[in-house]
């Protein structure tokens, strides 16, 4: 029966925002933009720490609506070291990215349950700032850096209403003043932004663990049974003349010229044949002068435009970067892509390289794994039994291959279901289905087995259909997977056996579609062209972002300084500059901090006023009278004919210190009061 009547009795009723305590509502305001600011978080975040958060901000939240005493330390000592229990268990450590911001959520949410005083307050305040700073180690995106924006500017306003002990001032008022000193900070923020050294990210980007189209230092054939078009942005590139045609934008990455039967990978970096300058690289025809914008990758491979030299003027020249290209034509790093880079480069789409003539080096890229794929070895073998193909060119058996893929039924699709351990035997004789690394590792394989050297480069093919902005973007679903086999007499000849399958991935960058969310699906269906435009438009917008901001880097901190006029600018030009901005912001700060303390608060020469008058009238008034005392005094001096003054006292008694309370005094109170005060005869 008692379970009953709990479970009939009625909610408590929500009693507004403007009639909660003081302290209730700006305990929930806090509380509302340390939610917002995790909120981002989430994504990253175990499923324990967010749910444990979660917990917390409703139980400081409920006591606050309840006005209920805290817990006490010891609960929330014994909740702190469950935490770190959990986070060591859950990321094998207590360092680093993943780890530290897990730590830094929950210090936060359980510091809430300790606010008695206001020094605690504070070091919530704090913590709120640094963990805003966290949220850009994931994305620095314009949705990221808005929605950071939001929790300053509520930081700010709780801080605020900390500073502001007397009265309740309304959410409005603090957030007015926060914002006001947002704004007043704003020309510090932007002289720190153009002038302070840029330097890398404290950790790099995370790797994503999902299956998507992107650049990779590896191939892994047939592990992966469905693939998701990933349709970020890779880089951009503009073309400083006419761009090429999309069948001759190949950006190249990774070259894989090492098989152990499951994955392909690079030959060691000690090899000295490998790290050697591309000397016997050949170019023809009229230079592509492009600038290139990179995203980062976490990679140490620069996937530059087919085929970019390392002669001076057409290398890429990065400014705090070096890059080297191999003997393979592709362009490493000195340190993993963690940043956006932008450069300039020069690219010959027509070109050869490579030995002319057999070199001992070729043999490593005619190594098969034993055991493995044994049906192709013996198409291999009974191919070169026939007489016509027994001392056939490698270019005539790889157009031999390129001709059987296209018109042997073979399907090109991001969905071919997981292959075997032989998974090449599976895919050239069977199920004949996969998509650009399938088709290059085949190819490949074949070639090899035919006693033909031959490799796997991966990179990028075609860009977007039209350009933004003077940019043509390439997008992590253009990458892509091609081959290149060895004939005497040329060197080595690229193949894409994806052109002979599906040639409008290749002549018209037309890769597959993704999957769009629910909402891209729903306009998608209703106007497709009203979902483009939208997403150029949202693109367009990021490109000025990256290129205006997240693109700022030191290279062109150094531009604004010779177009200052210092000719050979330097890191220390640069710090003397910031010095000197510094030290004229704090002359400045302190001539404003001494002009603002001479300067009286309007309260308090309005005070000065009303008890001048008051002791004019015989009252004896003192500083430390507050309005409703002097109403008393009034009262008690000056009886009937003080009643009216001793009323306008109690109303600016309301005006000053009531719930609705007021930033600034009235000027027509003053002039009721004193023409009231005129009325009143003096005492003798």
């Amino acid at each position: 029966m008692a379970l009953t009547r709990l479970s009939m009795a009625p909610l408590p009723r929500w009693p507004g925002w403007r009639h909660l305590p003081r302290e209730a509502r700006d305990t929930l305001f806090l509380l509302g933009v340390i939610g917002w600011t995790i909120l981002p978080h989430l994504a990253h975040l175990a499923w324990w720490c967010t749910l444990l958060a979660t917990l917390v901000l409703m139980w400081r939240a409920r006591l606050a609506l309840d006005n209920a005493p805290l817990p006490g330390r010891w609960t929330v000592l014994v909740v702190l070291m469950l935490s770190a229990v959990f986070t060591l268990l859950t990321e094998r450590t207590l360092l680093g990215k993943e780890a530290g911001v897990t730590m830094l959520v929950l210090l936060m949410v359980l510091k809430t349950l300790e606010l008695r005083a206001r020094r605690d307050a504070l070091v919530v305040f704090f913590l709120g700032f640094f963990l805003v700073l966290t949220n850009f180690l994931y994305s620095q995106s314009i949705a990221v850096a808005a929605a950071m924006l939001v929790s300053v500017w509520g930081l700010l306003t709780a801080l605020v209403l900390a500073h502001m002990p007397v009265g309740q001032p309304s959410l409005r008022q603090a957030g007015a003043l926060s914002a006001r000193a947002a704004l007043l900070g704003a020309p510090v923020m932007v002289v720190l932004f153009v002038l302070f050294p840029r330097v890398g990210p404290l950790w790099g980007l995370p790797q994503d663990a999902a299956a998507r189209t992107g650049l990779s230092g590896t191939l892994r054939m047939g592990s992966v049974a469905e693939i998701a078009n990933d349709d970020s942005i890779a880089l951009r590139i503009r073309f400083e003349g006419a761009p090429p045609p999309p069948q001759a934008l190949y950006f190249r990455g990774p070259v894989l010229s090492r098989f152990d039967g499951v994955e392909w990978t690079r030959l060691e970096s000690g090899k000295a044949a490998e790290w050697q300058a591309p000397s016997d690289l050949q170019v023809e025809g009229t230079p592509v002068d492009y600038e290139m914008t990179v995203e980062p990758s976490r990679l140490l491979t620069l996937p530059l435009l087919e085929a970019t030299p390392s002669t001076p003027g057409a290398a890429p020249d990065i400014p705090g970067w070096r890059a080297l290209a191999r003997a393979d034509l592709q362009w490493i790093t000195s340190q993993p892509i963690t940043e956006r880079l932008r450069f300039h480069a020069r690219a010959w789409p027509r070109f050869r390289h490579g030995p002319l003539a057999p070199t001992w080096s070729l043999r490593e890229h005619l190594a098969l794994p034993p055991g493995f794929n044994p049906r192709m070895l013996a198409w291999a073998a009974d191919l070169r039994k026939d007489p016509r193909y027994a001392r056939a060119s490698a270019d005539t058996l790889a157009a031999l291959l390129l001709a059987e893929i296209r018109g042997g039924g073979f399907v090109y699709t991001l969905a071919p279901g997981e292959y075997g351990r032989d998974a090449v035997d599976e895919f050239w004789f069977d199920r004949r289905v996969g998509f650009c690394e399938h088709y290059a590792a085949a190819f490949v394989v074949a070639m090899r087995a035919l006693s033909v050297p031959a490799r796997i480069v991966v990179g990028y093919q075609g860009t977007d259909p039209a350009p933004l902005d003077g940019y043509w973007i390439v997008r992590q679903s253009h990458a892509h997977a091609w081959a290149e086999y060895w004939q005497a007499g040329r060197g080595w000849v690229h193949a894409d056996p994806t052109a002979a399958v599906a040639p409008d991935r290749v002549v018209r960058s037309h890769s597959l579609a993704p999957s769009g969310g629910l909402v891209a699906q729903a306009i998608g269906s209703l106007s497709p062209q009203t979902l483009a435009e939208l997403r150029r438009f949202w693109e367009g917008v990021n490109n000025r972002w990256n290129q205006w901001v997240l693109g700022y880097s030191s290279a062109r901190q150094f531009d604004l300084m010779r177009g200052l006029g210092i000719p050979s600018p330097s890191w220390s030009d640069l710090g003397l500059a910031l010095i000197w901005l510094a030290s004229a912001a704090s002359l400045a700060g302190a001539g404003w901090a001494w002009w603002d303390r001479h300067r009286q608060d309007p309260w308090q020469r309005l005070m000065g006023r009303v008890r001048e008058r008051l002791q004019r009238l015989g009252v004896a008034a003192e500083p430390h009278h507050a309005p409703r005392t002097l109403a008393q005094l009034v009262r008690q001096a000056l009886g009937e004919p003080g009643l009216a003054l001793a009323q306008r006292l109690e109303a600016l008694d309301r005006l000053r210190y009531s719930r609705h309370a007021v930033s600034r005094p009235q000027a027509r109170w003053w002039r009721g009061f004193a023409a009231e005060a005129t009325r009143v005869p003096r005492l003798r």
